[in-house]
């Protein structure tokens, strides 16, 4: 089941995507039961209420009235607008092998500090906090930070956390995993690169104003397999990367289970892949450039896209 948030006109709606319409699930659930359900009112409060059972009999059930034309542009929010958590991980060695390949190409000796990162990075799985108040759906405008002139884009896969728990094991961790979706992680590469020399986490160069792209959708867990999930960028309709999920080096399942060591999970949290290995301008060489396209493809969720404006251009 593909699961949506849309702009309804009174404001944002909970839907599942049949093709090229939306099932308004609320909607839905009046026609075949005469009032409205509590657990559909957001995708979060769908999470929290166990609802994906009564979405999906809505879905079997529905009638025609009750479905929306999926507009070209502009139509679908993020998923979860605004996540109770969002953190972003690091299960790619290609990535960062990537990452140092191109600081090698700059004139910097990496060998070194590859041999620390490469015998760090299989100890565990890492990530960072990003900024949940600043997640944007597909089709929307990214206006580029001020200071920043470096702009990039990341290939991500980012999974949902269906049900909460507290030292989850790796064995069972997947049942914990509500669904799937296409995250964009845009990085000012100038202004990571200060904040990296601290060594306390990004701040500004990720989090900014609808930096975290994440849709157009979320596939439940019970659909797709992220394993096996052919991964694509493209830019301006270029190919940028044609990769697959099953080069990741620290499964989901690894994940939330350190992840959940001694602290609590929530349903509704998001947890990120990390960039594929490829799947940036900072490895491909290629960074993006005012007016661009950015699309990022999974196949089985969808396509996540957006467009890039350099701040007071005049454009």
């Amino acid at each position: 089941m593909k699961l949506v948030t849309y702009r309804g006109d009174s404001g944002p709606r909970t839907g599942a995507l049949i093709g090229d319409k939306i099932l308004d699930l609320q909607q839905a659930h009046i026609r075949a039961h005469g009032g409205e359900h509590a657990a559909l009112t957001t995708m979060q409060s769908l999470i929290e209420a166990d609802g994906l059972k009564l979405a999906q009999s809505l879905e079997k059930s529905h009638r025609p009235e009750d479905l929306v034309a999926l507009k070209p542009s502009g139509h679908l929010l993020a998923p979860i607008p605004v996540p109770i958590q969002m953190r972003d991980a690091l299960c790619f060695w290609d990535h960062l092998n990537g990452a140092l390949r191109a600081r090698e190409r700059q004139g910097f000796n990496v060998d070194e500090r590859e041999r620390a990162l490469k015998a760090t990075f299989y100890q565990r799985p890492f990530w960072y906090t990003t900024n949940r108040f600043s997640v944007v759906g597909p089709d929307e405008t990214i206006t580029w930070p001020s200071y920043s002139k470096e702009m990039d884009y990341e290939l991500e896969m980012a999974i949902v956390i269906g049900k909460g728990g507290r030292n989850i094991p790796v064995d069972t961790a997947r049942e914990h995993i509500f669904g799937y979706s296409i995250f964009n992680d845009f990085s000012a590469r100038d202004t990571q690169r200060l904040e990296g020399a601290f060594g306390i986490g990004f701040s500004k160069s990720k989090g900014f104003d609808n930096s975290n792209g994440l849709g157009p959708c979320i596939v439940t867990a019970d659909e797709f397999n992220p394993y096996t999930a052919r991964m694509i960028s493209r830019i301006n309709g270029e190919v940028q990367c044609d990769s697959t999920c099953a080069t990741i080096n620290h499964k989901f399942e690894e994940v939330i289970a350190w992840l959940s060591k001694d602290e609590q999970l929530h349903p509704g949290e998001i947890f990120c892949s990390g960039t594929v290995g490829g799947g940036c301008g900072l490895e491909t060489g290629r960074l993006l450039k005012n007016g661009d396209f950015i699309e990022l493809e999974i196949v089985g969720i969808g396509k996540l896209k957006h467009q890039i404006r350099v701040a007071n251009t005049g454009e």
